[in-house]
């Protein structure tokens, strides 16, 4: 979390309210008690976080 933290420059509670909002990516189970994001989701939205969408959504290209 902290590394996405200061790669996005946002907050905790707006990460959270971007992915309820499906305008970041989603976390995934890691383990048990951990989840994580792939670094090519993040860098893909660093990039562009005005025109990132999920995988599979209409005008998202990775």
């Amino acid at each position: 979390m902290n590394t996405v933290l200061a790669r996005t420059g946002l907050s905790r509670s707006t990460i959270y309210r971007k992915i309820a909002e499906g305008t970041f990516p989603a976390q995934f189970r890691i383990s048990v008690n951990g989840a994580g994001w792939r670094e090519s989701d993040i860098n893909g939205w660093v990039a562009d976080p005005v025109r990132w969408r999920p995988e599979g959504e209409a005008g998202y290209e990775r």
